[in-house]
């Protein structure tokens, strides 16, 4: 079962599409660095290629802040290469493809009555722990933004209020 501040549930050879290419990624090959594992419904849909181009985007500001970004659906490796040619080209993190729905299961994001995934984003830290977990309706995207935000007030090892942005008064130390 996943928990704060526990080790985030392992995942092992699963197949990715990256930059057009099939690749193997295992959870122990981001060690040492801040990961932001998200999980997505379907490949060739109305919401997810907002998200995936939003984390896109801002890419730059993760790999900043030493942090690697992932995306997950229990489509396969076929579909993403697919619908990145056709939709998606300015993607370059990997997206994982869970076909056998263990990464979801694991995470708790599996929908189980279709087989998808529910939209789950989780930060974890350089050593394997989850420090953030958001799920949300499939019908709501979620803010690459507040993604940044929350990582950063996490990386602060501080108290951080509501609302706070970096460079701001935090409330002290942890």
């Amino acid at each position: 079962m996943l928990h704060l501040n526990k080790p985030a549930p392992d995942f092992r050879n699963i197949v990715a599409c990256h930059k057009g290419e099939f690749t193997k990624v295992n959870l122990v090959d981001y060690k040492g660095k801040w990961l932001v594992l998200f999980f997505y419904p379907r490949d060739f849909t109305f919401v997810c290629p907002t998200e995936l181009r939003g984390f896109a985007k801002h890419e730059s500001e993760f790999k900043a802040l030493n942090c690697v970004i992932l995306a997950a659906s229990t489509d396969s490796e076929w579909s993403h290469k697919a619908w990145f040619e056709r939709d998606l080209a300015e993607v370059a993190y990997p997206i994982l493809a869970d076909t056998t729905q263990r990464m979801a299961r694991d995470y708790g994001v599996l929908n189980e009555d279709d087989g998808s995934a529910e939209r789950g984003l989780f930060i974890i830290d350089p050593d394997g722990s989850v420090k953030y977990i958001v799920i949300s309706a499939g019908s709501v995207g979620r803010s690459v933004k507040e993604t940044l935000r929350v990582l950063k007030a996490i990386q602060s090892g501080e108290l951080c209020p509501v609302d706070w942005e970096e460079g701001q008064k935090t409330l002290g130390k942890v």
